[in-house]
């Protein structure tokens, strides 16, 4: 047989020709940044299993953010550490808190850098759940009434947008009313329509001091081996009203990335989590990967999927990458 004639290495032999004919480019617009805000002043507690991030207050956070907006990055993500908790996570929904303050904060001083707010009382309640607990269940509709008062808040204090993380069914729907009735109709929600229940937020947990103090998540929070749930649970957020659609972890699952592009005409989100973020972070620093094109590759892989946004702590490194 002849040698074929189609020879595919010949569009890789340099690094001009692969620039041009790269089919997925990320790009630092498709970045989001999160950020854990605390109480105090010129405080930055360093994130033990998260190397790189911290907890910061208010006043470093504007600086943060500014840093973040320098690179390119067109929006940040905050979670709020209270000072206070208890059973009903009260202080989620308090006008003077920690999101609230932050929010006006950041708006003021880089006011053109998009600030969305996570809407869920897990890091505000003592028990560490992401609703209203009754005779140890974690009750659903009780629970929405309180995601539309703190997403309210939020919003009151200049969030440009909001997005429920607590998994309670018909939350969005529920917080979109609250929006609309109390004239916020132009917040959009960007929803964590299929957030599985992953063992890869542990990281997380410790940063943002949110472990259940009993029991685990398994039952608000999506089966790990459920692909048609997770269609089912997007299209039902779209439906109440949901303007972005977000998919959590991100890298184990590209098939729910995928399948839910095909599926869907909205914006898709995923999320790099902590424990995404902290195994490539560890395996850089012991030498075993090299930590900036692991990066690359996986926010790469991730867009490639079909995620239009990630939500990244390696959001300014990367930005910073991408720029060189």
């Amino acid at each position: 047989m002849p040698f074929p004639q189609d020879r595919l290495r010949r569009l890789r032999a340099s690094a001009g020709f692969r620039r041009m004919v790269r089919e997925t480019r990320l790009s630092v617009d498709n970045l989001i940044a999160p950020f854990f805000v605390m109480e105090g002043r010129d405080v930055r507690q360093p994130i033990v299993s998260m190397p790189g991030q911290g907890r910061v207050s208010v006043d470093h956070l504007i600086k943060d953010a500014g840093e973040v907006q320098a690179v390119g990055v067109p929006a940040i993500l905050l979670f709020g550490i209270p000072a206070r908790k208890d059973e009903l996570g009260s202080e989620a929904w308090a006008p003077d808190g920690i999101v609230p303050r932050a929010v006006r904060a950041v708006k003021d001083r880089v006011p053109d850098l998009m600030v969305i707010t996570d809407v869920c009382v897990d890091e505000y309640t003592t028990h560490g759940h992401c609703g209203i607990v009754k005779d140890g269940q974690v009750m659903n509709d009780e629970t929405l009434a309180c995601l539309q008062k703190m997403a309210l808040t939020h919003a009151r204090a200049g969030a440009d947008m909001v997005a429920p993380s607590d998994m309670m069914d018909g939350r969005v729907g529920a917080i979109r009313q609250a929006l609309d009735g109390q004239g916020f109709s132009h917040v959009p929600i960007l929803s964590y329509a299929a957030k599985f229940a992953s063992c890869l937020y542990a990281p997380f947990r410790e940063a943002a001091d949110s472990s259940p103090k009993f029991g685990d998540r398994q039952s608000y929070q999506m089966d790990p081996a459920n692909l048609r749930e997770a269609l089912r649970e997007i299209e039902l957020d779209i439906q109440e009203g949901a303007d972005i659609v977000m998919i959590k972890p991100a890298l184990p699952y590209l098939d729910v990335i995928h399948a839910a592009r095909q599926a869907f005409d909205r914006p898709i989100a995923a999320y790099q989590v902590s424990g995404e973020y902290s195994m490539i972070k560890a395996a850089a620093q012991l030498g075993w990967l090299d930590g900036r094109r692991t990066m690359l590759e996986t926010l790469l892989a991730i867009h490639r999927a079909g995620a239009d946004l990630i939500l990244t702590y390696f959001a300014k490194e990367a930005a910073e990458a991408l720029h060189e």
